[in-house]
């Protein structure tokens, strides 16, 4: 019996296909408009040093998760330690929590960070079909894991005060 094969993009494209090119516009109208869009003058150099830190952290939040990710769907193993400890999506919640918002401080502009509640909307619209497949591939183990783990923000309080407790 051979075991069901985990989809590699899942809903990214979904995402993806909206936020990308809004993000583009986005920055188009940030650049071409910058007095409009503009935030910071006052705190400038700060907000820069805060979006380079998120975007660097974004980059390699992503990059682990990518990692992890298609060594998961290669082995048809669910993933729970590294970056999904931290949250059930960590791919999106490095695009959507630390890249984008990095983004926007480095740029100064907050047009920009709209992406990230576009990008959200989308995600929230379309989740179900992932955790379905999890589900169907996993059964009782993802449940477990998702009743445990935090959907998108990576803070697991619930397993921290579990072994504090």
């Amino acid at each position: 019996m051979t075991m069901a094969k985990l989809s590699l993009l899942g809903i990214g494209p979904k995402i993806g296909r909206v936020a990308l090119p809004y993000l583009l516009v986005t920055l188009f109208l940030s650049i071409y408009f910058k007095e409009t869009f503009y935030v910071g003058q006052f705190l400038e150099k700060p907000l820069l040093i805060v979006g380079i830190a998120l975007l660097v952290i974004g980059v390699i939040f992503w990059a682990i998760t990518g990692r992890l990710l298609l060594k998961g769907i290669k082995t048809t193993t669910m993933m729970t330690t590294g970056t999904y400890y931290l949250c059930q999506n960590p791919l999106y919640a490095s695009i959507l929590l630390m890249v984008i918002p990095g983004l926007s401080l480095v740029l100064h502009t907050w047009l920009v960070l709209t992406t990230s509640l576009v990008g959200y909307t989308l995600f929230r619209i379309h989740i179900a079909q992932e955790h379905r497949e999890m589900e169907s591939v996993f059964g009782e183990a993802y449940l477990a894991y998702k009743k445990n783990t935090p959907e998108i923000i990576p803070l697991p309080l619930k397993k921290w005060f579990k072994k504090a407790g």
